[in-house]
């Protein structure tokens, strides 16, 4: 049985973890907070970028033609892997990492390489067969637009080239504070949107002015940006959500466990005050006799 100290210095160093368990739950929150407002004002501005994609397809009468819309034979597959720089946020990292490689697995059939988001993912893959092209580390779970920017000018550079055939983004989409859900999607070739005949309707009763090829050359590099920034945000937010669960989850434990032994230290206390009794009583039924 553990003696009184040392449940005593037990108690004080659980209790020191939870003091910093509950103020990185605090900061989490906080965080959380900035990073699901951002979710919240990237998400409509995508949206209408797909509304104006689509009425612009519906109002073009011939073939859309733009880079980021051509399919090819695939011999060379580039996947984005976005996770987080730090730990310590339950099953965030892990999650996403045996996502991406069920994922690498199905995807046998060309040349694979990898960009990678965040240290866990570099750390990961480094010591693995699949070749990291480039590594984008210390965002510290803030959202960097300029380099969200550089990165998918990068991936579109190398898809236009022809280096690479196919590019993916594995990440993890926020849901809602309590769910988080892990995929892979598609980042080029954008899927074409259907266009229209128009013959007749108000939605493709459109002049374009300038040529509709010139509009979706402007329109293209803003649509790959924004889907970059939406993935990026989203993944922050979960990553956010699921430390603060994780330190509110470890506040909680450690809380339960200064209990228990604060319950021991009690029990320790009581044995240790009896067997003294016991020692006295016996002494002096010693002197007596």
């Amino acid at each position: 049985m553990a003696t009184l100290r040392e449940v005593k210095k037990r108690i004080r160093s659980v209790q020191s973890t939870r003091r910093i368990t509950k103020a990185m739950e605090m900061v989490a929150a906080a965080k959380l907070r900035k990073a699901q407002q951002r979710v919240e004002q990237a998400k409509p501005y995508a949206q209408k970028l797909d509304e104006m994609l689509g009425h612009l397809a519906a109002g073009s009468t011939g073939e859309i033609a733009h880079p980021y819309f051509e399919e090819r034979p695939i011999k060379k597959r580039t996947l984005v892997v976005i996770v987080s720089d730090r730990g310590l946020c339950g099953s965030f990292n892990s999650n996403i990492l045996r996502k991406t490689d069920k994922w690498i697995a199905e995807h046998q059939d060309a040349e694979l390489e990898l960009v990678t988001v965040g240290k866990r993912a570099n750390d990961y893959y480094k010591r693995r067969k699949t070749p990291i092209i480039q590594f984008h580390g210390d965002w510290g779970g803030v959202m960097d637009y300029g380099r969200a920017r550089e990165i998918a000018a990068f991936l579109a550079e190398r898809f236009t080239s022809g280096q690479t055939d196919e590019i993916s983004l594995a990440f993890t989409r926020f849901v809602s504070l309590v769910r988080y859900v892990t995929g892979v999607e598609s980042y080029l070739p954008v899927a074409r949107p259907e266009v229209g005949d128009g013959d007749e309707g108000a939605v493709s009763d459109y002049i374009f002015e300038p040529t509709s090829e010139q509009i979706y050359a402007q329109l293209m590099p803003s649509y790959a940006n924004t889907k970059m920034i939406t993935a990026l945000t989203e993944s922050f937010a979960s990553e956010h959500g699921s430390r603060m669960m994780a330190m509110g989850n470890a506040t909680k434990n450690a809380g339960e466990m200064v209990d228990n032994l604060t319950l021991e230290y009690n029990k320790a206390r009581q044995a240790q005050i009896t067997k003294e009794l016991l020692e006295v009583v016996s002494g002096a039924d010693a002197l007596a006799g």
